[in-house]
């Protein structure tokens, strides 16, 4: 079965974990290592024959356009994970149409391709920011991958459906991110910080029961400072550092098992082989929270 593979692009100082202590002032003025650790990871990708899909911030992309042309060269679809890693509830109506716009406008004048799908950073589209969703759709985004269908501290939308569905006022599909269903939970094993605190062996086991049980594919994320455990490390509250540093040496090996364990592309084609998708409206998503 083909699942969906799909790379955040950020720096690992723009992560949620450690927004309280690192000023978005001060991003211009620390190491990149974006430079560095994405080409590493097109090439993992590369010598696998795998393309995924790359949600990138607009602010990544201005300040990196070689990067984003290079993702695009290789045959990887590009997507907007937003402009400034800023999480929807932290944004008005006015400042999310702005973000979802300027980084899909940028991204699509970098690569001359239709920018369709979006995630927005620390999956942030809860019960509390369905509001978000219409204003992808008048943007021209055909795709969301923004659901965690998980209880979290930080986000989550526990009862939203596990499965990719379209919600039909819209004209919008969602992806949620996969999780497998263990009595009355949700268990989140589709990658990053999940990825590096499981066992690989209890990855592979419960994504390999997601594939038979559900018979669908799931979708899977990384973010590429995972890959860079020589990067600076900062001084956040200690459940910051354990959630972002576990780990780190780990990951390239465990991800290289995960690509030869399973099959994977982008998300736009993965959509398209699941359809005719399951129908909601906004409406039922609502009263789902």
């Amino acid at each position: 079965m083909l699942n969906a593979l799909s790379i955040d692009v950020e720096e690992y100082f723009q992560v949620e974990a450690f927004a309280q202590v690192i000023s978005r002032s001060l991003w211009d003025l620390l190491e990149p290592r974006l430079p560095r650790v994405l080409p590493r990871l097109l090439d993992l990708l590369e010598a696998k024959g795998i393309r995924a899909t790359f949600f990138c911030l607009g602010w990544v992309a201005q300040k990196y356009p070689a990067l984003i042309k290079e993702i695009a060269a290789r045959g990887h679809e590009l997507a907007s994970h937003g402009w400034s890693h800023v999480p929807i509830f932290r944004l008005s109506p006015e400042e999310f149409r702005k973000e979802v716009r300027d980084s899909k406008a940028l991204l699509e004048d970098l690569t001359g391709r239709r920018i369709e799908g979006f995630r927005a950073s620390t999956y942030s589209v809860t019960p509390k920011t369905l509001w978000a969703l219409p204003v992808l759709a008048e943007e021209g985004y055909r795709y969301d991958s923004s659901i965690f269908p998980i209880r979290h501290d930080l986000y989550g939308f526990p009862k939203a459906p596990r499965f990719p569905f379209l919600l039909k006022d819209l004209e919008l599909k969602e992806f949620p991110i996969s999780t497998v269903k263990l009595g009355p939970l949700n268990i989140p094993v589709a990658g990053g910080g999940y990825f590096r605190l499981f066992p690989y062996g209890v990855t592979r086991r419960l994504l390999r029961l997601f594939n038979r049980k559900e018979g669908k594919p799931f979708v899977f994320y990384v973010h590429p400072w995972e890959f860079d455990p020589l990067q600076p490390r900062l001084n956040g509250p200690l459940k910051s550092r354990l959630r972002h540093y576990l780990n780190l040496s780990r990951t390239e090996e465990r991800f290289k098992k995960l690509l030869a364990d399973f099959s994977f592309g982008p998300l736009n084609e993965i959509i398209k082989g699941l359809e005719p998708l399951p129908k909601i409206t906004l409406e039922d998503l609502r009263n789902a929270a």
